[in-house]
C-alpha cells in the first residue's frame, strides 16, 4: 500500500482527502505544521508528499526547499487558484506537480497516480536500455544515472524523464503536447506552463557545449530539442 503524507493547516480538508484515498487504496498521515513535515519525511518512508504552499510553523515552499537537500521523496504541491508565481516557484524548487485549489478529489487521484508512475519506473527499467550519449553527456536509464565530462548530474523524476525522452530523438524537435503526454502524464494545455519550468531547470543542470550553444533549443512554435554537439567538439 502506498504511504502518503498530506501537509496541510486545514484539518477538516486533510479529513476528508484521508477518507478519499484510502478508499482508492492509500494509507495516509496528515501533518498541519510546516515545521514538521521535514521530521517526518525523513523519519518514516513515504512515497509522496502532498504539500500546501500556505503553512504555519514553515511555509510550503521553505520546506520543500529543505526536503530537497536531503530527500528524492515525489512532492505535489497544492497551490491557490491562479496564483502562477507559486506554481512556478514549487517547479523550480524541485516539486514533480502542483494542483491549485478547490480542486475535484478524482484529479488528486489522477495526479498522485501519475506521479508515482513516474517514480516507479526508476527501479523498473531494463538492465539491458539503451545508453544515450549526447556530446559529453551520458544518459543511462537503467541506472537513472547522468554525467558530463564524467561529473554526475542530480536531477528530479520528472527532470530525468524529460531529458530521456529528449534524448531518445535527439536532433529531432518533439511537441510540448506529446513531452506533457508522454512525461507529465496529462492532457496538454497551452495555458499550463510546468513544462516549461522543468526545461529551464534541466537547461541550467546540464548546462551548454563549450562552445557556449544550448543542449536543449527551444523550436519557436512546436517545443523542443536536444541539440547534437557542434562538428568540432570532442568529449
Amino acid at each position: 500500500m502506498e504511504r502518503i503524507l498530506l501537509a496541510d493547516d486545514d484539518a477538516g480538508l486533510c479529513e476528508l482527502l484521508t477518507e478519499f484515498l484510502e478508499s482508492e487504496g492509500f494509507k495516509v498521515e496528515s501533518v498541519h505544521d510546516g515545521s514538521k513535515v521535514v521530521a517526518r519525511v525523513l523519519a518514516e518512508r513515504f512515497s509522496l508528499l502532498i504539500l500546501d504552499v500556505m503553512l504555519p510553523g514553515l511555509s510550503g515552499m521553505e520546506v520543500l526547499k529543505e526536503i530537497r537537500r536531503q530527500s528524492a521523496i515525489p512532492v505535489l504541491m497544492l497551490t491557490a487558484r491562479g496564483d502562477d508565481v507559486d506554481r512556478i516557484v514549487g517547479l523550480e524548487l524541485g516539486a514533480d506537480d502542483y494542483l491549485p485549489k478547490p480542486f475535484n478529489p478524482r484529479e488528486l487521484v489522477a495526479r498522485i497516480r501519475a506521479v508515482l508512475r513516474r517514480g516507479r519506473l526508476d527501479g523498473s527499467r531494463a538492465p539491458q536500455a539503451e545508453v544515450y550519449r549526447v556530446g559529453d553527456m551520458v544518459i543511462d536509464p537503467a541506472a537513472r544515472h547522468v554525467s558530463s565530462g564524467g561529473t554526475r548530474i542530480e536531477l528530479t523524476t520528472v527532470e530525468f524523464d524529460l531529458l530521456e525522452t529528449l534524448a531518445q530523438s535527439s536532433g529531432v524537435a518533439l511537441s510540448r503536447e506529446a513531452l506533457v503526454k508522454s512525461v507529465l502524464k496529462r492532457s496538454f494545455s497551452p495555458f499550463d506552463r510546468s513544462l516549461d519550468v522543468h526545461i529551464s531547470n534541466l537547461r541550467r543542470k546540464i548546462g551548454t557545449y563549450p562552445d557556449g550553444s544550448e543542449r536543449i533549443k527551444t523550436i519557436r512554435g512546436l517545443g523542443y530539442i536536444l541539440a547534437l554537439p557542434p562538428e568540432d567538439f570532442k568529449p
